[in-house]
Order: C-alpha cells, then structure tokens, then sequence
C-alpha cells in the first residue's frame, strides 16, 4: 500500500506539486494521467526516493521515506521513460548486474534473472549487447530490471514506447499478470491503453490532484445522462409510440429514405438507464432491433475537459491576484510615481518663490524716475 500525504514541490518560484494527497491499495494498477509539466514526473521521482519533496512524506508498507529511504527503495521498482541501460553489456550480464544491486542472493540470482528473462521474452537475445537490440527490446530489458526481484511496488513510465502492436499486447498482458503481487502505477500518454489496463486513474493538473475514480466511472461521470442510438424496422405507428416511454427526456426520429429504417436518438432522464425499456418495447410492438448503441465518452474526452477546467480555474485565480489586489512591482512603481510628483510639485513651488523674490527686490523704474524729478527740483528751489 502507498500513501501519498500532502507533497509539496517547488523548483525556485514555480510549484511543480501542491498539497498531493493520494492512497494506493495493493493488488491494483493505477494509472497516473496528466498534461506535460503537470509534475507527473516529480511525483514518480518522489515516490522512488530519487527526489526529496519540500514537505509531505510518501508511506510505502508502513515505512516513510523520510525516516527509512531505504528500505521503502528496497520494496519499489521503476522503469523510467528512458531505461538505464549499459549498452556495452550483454543482456544477461546487465540483469545479473541489476539483481547485485538490488540484493538479490547470489545462489538465488541466476534463477531470478532466468525467470524474468523468460516472462519478457528476452532470452532469445540474452547474449546480445544491449547497443545492438531495437528500441521495442531495450525497453523489454528495462522492464526486466524493474520487475526483478518482484518489488512490491512497480512504477512504469511509458512501458511501452516504442514497440510494435504485437509487443504492446504481450507487455500489457505481462503487466497484467503482475498486479496480483504489486501495486503498479502506469503513467502513460496513450490514454486508450491506460483506460484497457487500468483498474483506477489519477488525473493531475499543475501538479494538483483534479481527479480520482476507475476509468469507467469517470466516462460516465462526464456524460451525465444516457445517450442511446437505435435502429430499427416497423411500421412509423409503433416507432412514433417510443415516444411516450417513460423517463425519457427526448427522442429524435428520422427514416432513411435508401432503406427505410429508422433512426432513433434518445436522451433519458439522469440516472437512467434504458436499454432494458428500449428493447422490450420494440419487442411488443413488432420492431425489428438493428443496432443499438451507447454513445459514450472516452477517457480522452475526460482528460481534456478536467485539465482544461483546472487551467481556466487558475487563470481565474491568477486575474485575481493580478487585479484584484496590487502586486510589490505594482506597488513599488506607485511609490516611485508619488515620489517623482512630489519632486516636480516641490521644484515648482521652488521657482515660483525665486521669481517672487526676485520681483520684490527689482527696483521699479516708474518709482525711481519720480524721485529723481523731485530732488532736481528741490536742488533748483
């Protein structure tokens, strides 16, 4: 069992996970979906213990990664996107090396690395260089070292990039056949796969969990109501009755002129489902049932809309901080703007009062012109 308590991640001023709080049962395999830079790939190096997280812990079988890193290492085995492979080794010789390391008993190794050679499909190659096997192999031989030894957990990062369709099919059966002895967490951008393979989904969104449920239930989650497609035979009377079925929100009838059927669209009330109702009618009202089809929403369409969602939440959020209250840059240049007002206003009273002065100082030439006549006359008197 992996428990996932309140991660928190930061790379400077960016926020890779926030406040992730996820619980992972034994015997499951959970797929782990998300937009790139979502922190898909922070949260798996969290978990594996090759990246420390800025709070939070991950409990793996009872045991922190904060307090006993190793031993949680011990239970975990992680395929990332990008195998580490030796290239100048040979297959064997790799995995005999993987198994060292992972501390595999020596008289147990041989038997160890035979038998996960075999379940890969691998021993054919097994005394190949690694540097001259095909993409589709190498991630074969990274799979291996993962699985070796039979860690409690499996961490898969694209398990199966770059292998031809018949490749893909054996590996998600191996990965199937695993579940029953690990918790494995998939993460993958082949969103058919994961809906096929996966018993739950994470969905996360700037590194925030926005959604938790197997990939069935959030299909129909996103549907909202039933959505029915129906072909059928018979006379217009009968097919014109469907109409007053109940718990039926509308139907759309059309006939195809080439022959003659009819095409029935039908919306039922939430909650409900109409198949049953939809074919016993046609069954007593002699029409023929062509076809008949649930329109469904694929998990793609519940990964666009949720991360979609999250982005238009956290423009919001953003627009508000933005607007809505004054940034320090904002506050800062209000300061600067005051000051330089107070600077222009101060200089201008300034030279106002040097003028002023000056006035008062200046001698008035209508003044002095007057007493220079009267001291002349008074000179002549």
């Amino acid at each position: 069992m992996i428990e996932l308590q309140h991660l928190e991640k930061k790379y400077g001023r960016r926020t890779a996970i926030h406040d992730l709080t996820m619980t992972l049962a034994s015997g499951k395999i959970y797929g782990f979906l998300g937009p790139n830079g979502a922190g898909k790939s922070t949260t798996m190096n969290i978990i594996t213990g090759y990246l420390g997280a800025d709070s939070g812990d991950v409990i793996v079988n009872g045991c922190s990664i904060r307090k006993n890193p190793s031993k949680v290492k011990q239970q975990i085995g992680y395929l990332p996107e990008l195998p580490p492979l030796y290239t100048e080794m040979r297959v064997r010789e790799y995995l005999s090396f993987s198994a060292e390391l992972k501390g595999i008993k020596k008289n147990f190794r041989s038997e160890a690395v035979k038998e996960i050679m075999v379940r890969t499909g691998l021993s054919e190659v097994q005394n190949s260089l690694i540097r001259n096997l095909s993409k589709g192999y190498r991630q074969r031989v990274g799979l291996a070292q993962a699985i070796l030894g039979y860690p409690d957990v499996l961490i898969l990062d694209e398990p199966t990039v770059g292998l031809d369709p018949q490749q893909i099919r054996e590996i998600r059966a191996l990965i199937r056949s695993l579940k029953n002895r690990h918790t494995i967490i998939i993460s993958s951008h082949i969103l058919s796969e994961i809906s096929e393979i996966c018993d739950e989904v994470f969905i996360i969104s700037h590194g925030r969990l926005v959604a938790e449920d197997t990939p069935e239930h959030l299909e129909r989650s996103l549907r909202g109501r039933q959505e029915l497609s129906v072909a059928v035979q018979g006379s217009e009377e009968n097919v014109r009755a469907l109409n007053n079925l109940p718990h039926m929100e509308s139907c759309t009838i059309s006939q195809d002129p080439n022959n003659g059927q009819y095409l029935i669209r039908i919306l039922a009330e939430p909650d409900t489902d109409l198949r049953k109702e939809v074919s016993l009618f046609c069954v007593n009202h002699d029409l023929l049932v062509l076809g008949m089809q649930e329109d469904t929403n694929s998990l793609e369409d519940v990964f666009i809309r949720l991360t979609q969602q999250e982005d238009q939440e956290l423009s919001q959020s953003a627009d508000s901080l933005i607007f809505g209250r004054p940034t320090r840059a904002d506050r800062r240049q209000a300061r600067r703007a005051r000051a330089s007002a107070r600077r222009s206003a101060k200089t201008a009273a300034s030279k106002t009062d040097t003028e002023a002065s000056a006035s008062r100082s200046k001698p008035d030439p209508g003044t002095d012109a007057a007493d220079h006549h009267a001291k002349a006359k008074k000179e002549e008197n």
